[in-house]
């Protein structure tokens, strides 16, 4: 897996999953370091993924609403730093062999237009899980 920014703003960013193979792994380890470049009281996310050049998923959260958050992320200012390590657990998608291009976008507002982070991730599934 592998991602670049997707739009022309520069992002103090840094995204890690272990192990590399996801195949028949119950746990997965994350690793995040971001310095938002504006505050975060509010946190819109889209994600979209295309499964070999077709849309496969459109997926749209509030993540921070600015009352009762539950990420850390949520409520951070402009240039403060977050460096967390979590565990992703779970039910897991079993991927088909292919190419993913997962689009991910971060907006801290509800209109869409104070983007706050863009990825562009690839993930390139080799084996078959069935």
């Amino acid at each position: 897996m592998s991602y670049t920014f997707c739009d022309s703003a520069v992002y103090a960013f840094m995204f890690n999953l272990t192990p590399c193979s996801i195949m028949n792994q119950a746990a997965w380890k994350a690793s995040l370091t971001w310095i938002p470049g504006s505050d975060i009281s509010f946190l819109n996310v889209i994600f979209k993924v295309w499964y070999d050049g077709a849309k496969a998923l459109y997926w749209k959260e509030a993540l921070c609403r600015g009352v009762d958050d539950k990420y850390a992320v949520c409520g951070m200012l402009k240039g403060e730093t977050i460096a967390t390590t979590f565990d992703i657990k779970g039910a897991r998608t079993k991927f088909p062999k292919g190419n993913y291009n997962i689009i991910l976008e971060g907006f801290s507002d509800d209109s869409e237009h104070n983007m706050v982070i863009c990825l562009n991730f690839t993930m390139i599934v080799k084996q078959d899980p069935f």
